[in-house]
């Protein structure tokens, strides 16, 4: 037998073991199950591979708070509109956040009247990019979790060591943490397992999550980022409910430790203090978010440039919110596909790559 029919055969065994798994778990439950994936590169692996369909069956795969462009607040997208509205200014950002629609306009349509916006593929890019325009203001948009943190607070060590003073950072990073807290306190959504984000949890560690069984007595397993990686996690979490119990498992061990990056979270650490934050669809969640530390409020652009926003508003009829905290699927939203699509999109979920409706608009049936 030659070596790809060896591997079509061996997949094939792993593929009708899992749905067999799937089978018995909905049958000893006595329902469909439900698992979340808390990861916007997840939920497009998902929808790509065709793994969604191929246990539609036995149970229901639902995208999560994954997406760190797709939380951003409503707030948040109008405060940086403001901000690119200034004379002199450059927005930095990673490209998801261009397109993304706020109150009465984007960043997109702020550069086609003449805004300077900019596309950064990292923020040692936009330091190195201050140091040779020192006439200009440029603000680096930080959105991101905990992955994209240190990379940030690192930029702002680049920039105080060079002296470059027209530099500075809108944090608006979230944690995962304090949001899988809001979705397991929500009395109306019922989730069996929850598919962990493994780039998140290389800085985190395992025991950052710990809580989702230890407390609320269900069982999540860390996955990568490859189709087998995702089968494995819920291999691992179906085989917790035929065995009832439950545990936060690691299934991404070749990256992700007990206590994650230690030197990444000292990074944080020194640059960024907890603060309350906004997400879309969940409101304000307690120190969910990061501030730089008043020592660093030099290159705080919050601190720098004060604003009144006019007030803020989500999309009419867009259902991006309610698709984050899983209580619908993209299809479920009546823009999808109809006045929402990725080239015309109301909502961030359409926007960003890791979004949930872009995903299941891209690859889905």
């Amino acid at each position: 037998m030659l070596d790809n029919e060896k591997g079509l055969e061996i997949k094939s065994n792993i593929l009708q073991r899992l749905i067999e798994l799937a089978q018995k778990t909905s049958e000893k439950l006595g329902k469909s199950i439900t698992l979340m994936e808390v990861c916007g590169t997840h939920t497009t692996v998902i929808a790509k591979s065709g793994i969604k369909n191929l246990l539609t069956n036995y149970l229901e795969l639902r995208s999560g708070p994954g997406c760190p462009v797709c939380v951003t607040d409503q707030s948040d997208i109008d405060r940086i509109i403001e901000l690119a509205r200034m004379p002199n200014t450059i927005i930095a950002s990673f490209g998801d956040m261009v397109r993304v629609p706020g109150t009465y306009s984007s960043l997109e349509l702020e550069r086609a009247r003449g805004a300077h916006v900019k596309i950064f593929y990292s923020p040692h890019e936009a330091v190195t990019f201050a140091g040779k325009y020192s006439d200009m203001k440029i603000i680096f948009l930080g959105v991101g979790f905990e992955t994209t943190a240190p990379a940030i607070a690192l930029s702002i060590a680049e920039a105080e060591q060079q002296r470059i003073k027209n530099y500075s950072v809108l944090s608006v990073h979230k944690l995962v943490p304090p949001v899988m807290k809001a979705l397991l306190n929500d009395s109306e959504l019922h989730i069996d397992g929850f598919i962990l984000p493994g780039h998140v949890c290389t800085i985190t560690g395992r025991k950052a999550f710990d809580f989702i069984a230890s407390k609320y007595n269900i069982p999540a397993v860390i996955a990568g980022f490859e189709p087998a990686d995702i089968l494995q996690a819920i291999y691992l979490l179906l085989q917790q409910m035929v065995d009832k119990r439950a545990e936060t498992i690691n299934g991404y061990t070749r990256l992700v430790h007990e206590d994650g990056n230690i030197k990444a979270k000292e990074i944080i650490g020194k640059y960024f203090e907890p603060i309350d934050a906004y997400w879309r669809g969940f409101g304000l969640i307690l120190e969910s978010g990061l501030k730089l530390k008043a020592i660093y409020s030099g290159y705080d652009a919050d601190e720098r440039f004060p604003m009144k926003v006019p007030e803020s508003s989500p999309p009419e009829g867009c259902s991006c919110g309610e698709v984050l905290r899983g209580k619908l699927t993209p299809g479920e939203c009546p823009l999808f596909a109809s006045i929402c699509t990725p080239s015309e999109p109301v909502g961030p979920c359409m926007v960003s790559t890791e979004g949930a409706c872009a995903a299941y608009y891209n690859y889905s049936d």
